[in-house]
């Protein structure tokens, strides 16, 4: 019975959001150029708006069913897997206690929150309906700790699978729904289950997490924010994923063009590259892979036909902070387009 009653949500949930439809149109899809000079947006701002509030909790690896921190790819005595996880939950002032929510899942925890909530504070409330945001919920995940290959953070961010969106569906997700501190000040407090209200954004390797929780993953999350995306090989060598995606997430846009060879999936995307994307870390190989994965990604996206926005920032850096500050209020309001949920 529990299974039949398990199933019978799922089909149900496909199908109101198959049911549902979003009239988006083209505008604000295409290719736009920023930059050198840079200046906050004033939405990006604390204007005095009424604000939300935030919440923080731990999660303990040990505690994961997906990410327990002992895969056999980690090299701990090198990369430091962290114990616990931080979750930041931001719950905008417009948010009515009992609705279901639309939510943005960050990766690599608040970085962007301060950003984020202030345009929520302040285009929530906006009269112009072409300037405007839901009151969607802000969930920001710490990552399981380090970088790169044979680390947590790799493990959770560079695999090409379901792994990720897994973790955040099924135990991020619920943690938050459940949490007493904030179950105390919205009793009602809910989530919406419709993938087209729930969103995913990170940077470097976050922004290829974002990509790869909606590709596999499209009906649970169908908003994607990557900036800086690491569209280049970084998934671990010795991880079972190699077999079916051998060169990572470089597949999305070479060797196998998986957006171009696969069929279009119900996915709204925003990517970035910028000009000097991590030279620091190496100004040959691999600044002109990261680059170029960034303008092939471009590439392949609009040739299928995806709603698309792509961003390419002069004279700034690897997740650079003026490039946030400048571009992500037009970034949200543009991801958000359509939703009546």
């Amino acid at each position: 019975m529990k299974h039949y009653l398990l199933f019978f949500i799922f089909s149900a949930a496909l199908h109101a959001a198959d049911s549902y439809t979003e009239h988006v149109g083209k505008e604000g899809n295409g290719a736009f150029e920023v930059g050198p000079e840079y200046r906050i947006d004033p939405d990006l701002t604390d204007k005095g708006n009424a604000k939300g509030q935030k919440f923080e909790f731990t999660m303990k690896l040990a505690d994961s069913k997906v990410f327990d921190g002992k895969d056999k790819t980690l090299e701990p005595e090198k990369k430091k897997v962290n114990a616990d996880r931080k979750i930041t939950v931001y719950v905008p002032a417009s948010y009515t206690d009992g609705t279901k929510a639309p939510l943005l899942v960050i990766h690599d925890g608040p970085g962007q929150l301060k950003l984020i909530s202030n345009a929520l504070d302040n285009l929530t409330i906006s009269k112009d309906p072409k300037r405007k945001l839901p009151a969607f919920v802000c969930i920001a995940v710490q990552n399981g700790g380090n970088d790169g290959k044979n680390s947590e953070r790799g493990l959770e961010y560079d695999t090409m699978s379901d792994r990720l969106a897994r973790f955040i569906h099924d135990e991020v997700l619920p943690a938050v729904l459940e949490n007493a501190a904030i179950r105390a000040a919205y009793p009602k407090f809910a989530l919406t289950e419709n993938p087209w209200g729930r969103a995913v954004m990170g940077c470097s390797s976050g922004g290829a997490a974002a990509l790869t929780m909606g590709w596999f993953r499209p009906d649970w999350f169908r908003r994607i924010i990557a900036y800086s995306g690491t569209f280049v090989d970084q998934q671990d060598d010795d991880a079972p994923d190699e077999a079916k995606f051998p060169l990572g997430a470089w597949e999305y846009h070479s060797g196998m063009r998986l957006i171009e060879t696969s069929e279009r999936k119900p996915l709204r995307i925003f990517t970035h590259v910028s000009e000097n994307d991590n030279r620091a870390n190496d100004p040959e190989e691999t600044y002109h892979n990261w680059v170029m994965a960034g303008l092939r990604t471009n590439v392949a996206l609009d040739k299928k036909g995806y709603d698309h926005r792509f961003v390419f920032s002069k004279k700034s850096a690897h997740c650079d902070k003026r490039v946030f500050e400048h571009t992500l209020a037009d970034t949200l309001v543009w991801l958000w387009r359509g939703w009546a949920g």
